[in-house]
């Protein structure tokens, strides 16, 4: 399942959207997720993906494409970060 199709279905559980509604052009806004909604997105890609989200909410994500890039960007950050961790341990 890809990032997008798992988000589509967190933002169907969670907020009674459909997957057409869900396009990477569809702006959250327009989706009826304000702020408070935002930050409760946050919360919940972090419990879906197993992600930590840092500590500063970011402001440039718009559109459902925007979350979808920065949820793949952590996880890319955070694989990275499991990598080196195992070549340091396995160097010890």
């Amino acid at each position: 399942m890809t990032t997008l199709e798992t988000l589509q279905d967190l933002l169907i559980a969670e907020n009674g959207l459909t997957r057409e509604q869900l396009t990477p052009e569809a702006e959250l806004t327009a989706l009826g997720i304000d702020s408070l909604g935002f930050v409760d997105l946050l919360f919940q890609i972090e419990d879906r993906f197993g992600i930590e989200i840092p500590g500063d909410n970011p402001n440039d994500l718009v559109r459902i494409g925007d979350v979808v890039t920065y949820i793949d960007s952590l996880r890319a950050l955070q694989r990275e970060r499991s990598a080196d961790a195992e070549r340091l341990s396995a160097g010890m």
